[in-house]
C-alpha cells in the first residue's frame, strides 16, 4: 500500500511542488497539500511545521518539503519529536535516508535540482523501506527527551 504524502513548500519550491503533486497523484498516491498556493514570498516555517506535525501524528504518512536550499524546511521539521527530515539532492541519498535513517520527510532543495530529479528522489524515498537491524539502534538514539 502506498503511503499518504503530505506535501508543502515555500515560494521557492512552489512550481516544483505543483509538478510533484500532479505526478504523485497520477502515480496513485493520496496527496495532502499544505501549501503554499502561489509563488508569492512565504515563510518556510509556516508550511514545514504543519507538515511535520501531520507526519508525526500518523506513521503511515510520509512528507515531502521543498524550499530553495532544503535547509530551512529540514531544520524546522526536525524540531518536531519523531521527525527525521533529510535533505537529499540525488536518488542515492533519498534511498539511504530511508534505508539507514528511517527518514519520514524528504527535503528537496528546489533551486539546485530539476523537477525530474525531484520526482526520481521522491519515488526512491516513498518506495524504500527502512532496513532496521543495526540502524534501528541508531535511530532510537536520535530523539531528545
Amino acid at each position: 500500500m502506498k503511503p499518504k504524502v503530505i506535501l508543502g513548500s515555500d515560494h521557492a519550491g512552489f512550481h516544483m511542488k505543483q509538478s510533484l503533486k500532479d505526478w504523485l497523484t497520477s502515480e496513485g498516491y493520496i496527496v495532502e497539500d499544505y501549501g503554499v498556493l502561489s509563488d508569492s514570498p512565504a515563510d518556510y516555517p509556516d508550511v514545514a511545521h504543519p507538515v511535520a506535525k501531520r507526519v508525526s501524528e500518523d506513521d503511515t504518512c510520509k512528507g515531502i518539503l521543498l524550499c530553495g536550499s532544503g535547509n530551512g524546511v529540514a531544520i524546522t521539521a526536525n524540531k518536531h519529536a519523531d521527525i527525521r527530515a533529510a535533505i537529499c539532492w540525488n536518488d542515492e541519498l533519498a534511498s539511504l535516508a530511508r534505508l539507514h535513517n528511517d527518514a519520514n520527510i524528504l527535503c528537496i532543495p528546489a533551486r539546485f535540482v530539476t523537477t525530474e530529479d525531484a520526482k526520481s528522489m521522491s519515488e526512491r524515498f516513498l518506495t524504500t523501506d527502512f532496513e532496521g537491524g543495526r540502524h534501528q539502534r541508531r535511530v532510537d538514539k536520535m530523539r531528545c527527551v
